[in-house]
């Protein structure tokens, strides 16, 4: 209508290009002050977490990110198309005649992500971890498109000529399969974060704690001095406690391997350096313990009659690049002990027992000045035995590790709610993309309902036709969202965590249903009148 009315291709350009220009900064300072209210809301909740007083202030460096962000997306996604556009001449529109576009929305979208990706890169500090957030993203986009679009092919087949409200909302669902494809990629991406954090909030910190016995050491006890270790042991006999751990425990530096002098600053690794550079928790054993077991070499080596050789946790002799054969020099008390690694040992660290990176021969910690370390499990019947050990014995350490618990799932707690608030942005982002997606189709679904109803259909069948096809679509974003949450929650589980953990069928319920309300919520708000619009009106529309 611009250009009929006489103004020039380059003006309507300048025009569209200024609306963008100001959408961008609005939509940019929008984000801004969006931030700025999430920013001070994770303050309030991570204040018992850590100490916000030390944090600093927010500054204008994320505005600007945000500015520039926006502009990014509305320059990538946005401009392209009005720019072909233009060239249109006025005619073909007023007649609706059907205008092909010169490049392909696929090219589009791959140049607009490259722009995106580029302002990213710019703005990243950490470029790596951009990087890796970034294919994270992209992979998991094209797994969910993927596994959205198979669905979408099932449920077209699937309603084929049948009848009935399904069979309708399915057709319906299969006939615009690049809209319904979106639609499910980007909730299913939401809800994979918030049921991801769920899981990690509640599911894997109570698998853990179930998978351990009973009777799983709940009292760690340090400093006990060896003229007190005869009355500590007959005080846990007294109070019932016959099982407890119980090692000898010196402190040592190490000092060199294999005759060279070591340094924390020799390694690249952070937690190499952080061993190197502290004291090592040194004990002996007459048995290997149970939680323990030989992955390499002889533990006769260590605990044998004529035993020299250390035996060192596998873990650690990884991060420090140690072998076999290896010789370790430690310093304990000004005094140097040097012994070859004899073997190598795999730790069940989640045993909740006392457990040692480095265990010696017995001779050598002989003459070295220890004190003992034991761990027990305090029955509630055991009626505060703490109190009356730290009477008995003042200069002991109790550790409860029932207290530090709770202490660790109420930060758990904190943080993860503070993480699945920055999520509810994300959620958000999908609902967004949700509802673009339906107005783009707003207009071909107001064609098809004035179809249906002149030929017959209600106004009732076509209401219950269109919220099954909402829900359908958020139920399927849902169950894939929560499936490839479920995976990763394994996967920290067994690979990370180390313990076996099963998803409960629950979280699969739990996703599918918000996935299914959140799409028939929104979806509904943006359609309503899709269906409230007369038949007539929309036909004369056509014409």
């Amino acid at each position: 209508l611009l250009k009929a009315l006489g103004m020039s291709q380059g003006a309507v350009l300048r025009l569209v290009a200024g609306e963008l220009l100001l959408l961008g900064l609005v939509a940019g300072a929008i984000g801004s002050g969006l931030g700025l209210l999430g920013q001070a809301a994770l303050v309030h909740w991570l204040a018992g977490v850590v100490n916000v007083r030390a944090l600093p202030p927010p500054g204008w460096q994320p505005a600007l990110v945000a500015l520039l962000a926006a502009l990014a997306l509305l320059l990538a996604f946005a401009l392209p198309p009005v720019l072909q556009l233009a060239r249109v001449p006025p005619l073909r529109v007023l007649r609706r005649e059907a205008q092909r576009l010169r490049i392909g929305p696929w090219l589009l979208g791959a140049a607009g992500v490259a722009l995106f990706v580029g302002v990213l890169m710019l703005l990243a500090q950490d470029r790596r971890l951009a990087l890796i957030a970034l294919g994270g993203f992209v992979a998991s986009a094209l797994g969910f498109a993927v596994l959205a679009y198979a669905l979408v092919r099932v449920l077209r087949r699937a309603g084929g000529e049948r009848r009935g409200v399904l069979a309708l909302a399915a057709r319906q669902l299969g006939g615009r399969s690049a809209q319904a494809v979106a639609q499910i990629s980007a909730l299913g991406l939401s809800m994979l974060a918030l049921m991801l954090v769920a899981m990690l909030r509640t599911g894997l910190l109570t698998g853990w704690q179930q998978t351990l016995p009973p009777d799983a050491p709940n009292r760690f006890v340090i400093n006990i001095q060896p003229q007190q270790a005869q009355a500590f042991q007959a005080a846990l006999q007294t109070a019932g406690i016959a099982r407890y751990d119980w090692y000898p425990m010196v402190r040592g530096r190490l000092v060199a391997v294999n005759g060279k002098p070591v340094f924390g600053r020799d390694y690249k690794d952070e937690r190499a350096r952080a061993l190197v550079d502290r004291e090592f928790n040194l004990s002996s054993s007459a048995a290997l313990p149970a939680h323990n077991r030989i992955v390499a070499g002889s533990w006769a080596a260590t605990a044998g009659p004529d035993a020299r050789g250390l035996s060192v946790d596998a873990g650690i002799a990884g991060t420090l690049g140690l072998k076999l054969g290896d010789t370790l020099s430690f310093d304990i008390a000004g005094s140097t002990v040097t012994a070859p690694i004899a073997s190598l040992r795999k730790i069940d660290w989640g045993s909740m027992h006392v457990n040692f990176f480095v265990l010696m021969p017995r001779a050598m910690l002989a003459q070295q000045p220890a004190t003992f370390i034991t761990a027990f499990f305090e029955p509630p019947a055991a009626g505060r035995l703490d109190d009356r050990l730290a009477h008995a014995f003042p200069d002991i350490t109790i550790v409860d590790l029932g207290y530090f618990l709770a202490q660790v799932r109420h930060m758990l707690d904190q943080v993860s709610t503070a993480v699945q608030f920055l999520f509810v942005f994300a959620l958000g982002a999908g609902l967004s993309v949700l509802v673009a997606s339906l107005l783009i189709s707003r207009q071909e679904r107001e064609h098809e309902t004035a179809m249906w109803r002149v030929l017959g259909a209600s106004s009732s069948l076509l209401r219950r036709v269109m919220a099954v096809e909402l829900a359908l679509s958020g139920a399927f974003a849902g169950l894939l969202g929560t499936g490839a949450a479920a995976a990763v929650a394994w996967v920290l589980a067994r690979r990370v965590f180390d313990f076996a953990w099963t998803p409960s069928p629950a979280w699969f319920v739990v996703g599918t249903v918000a996935g299914a309300v959140l799409a028939l919520a929104v979806g509904w708000m943006t359609l309503r009148q899709v269906v409230r619009a007369p038949p007539l009106r929309t036909l004369r529309a056509l014409v």
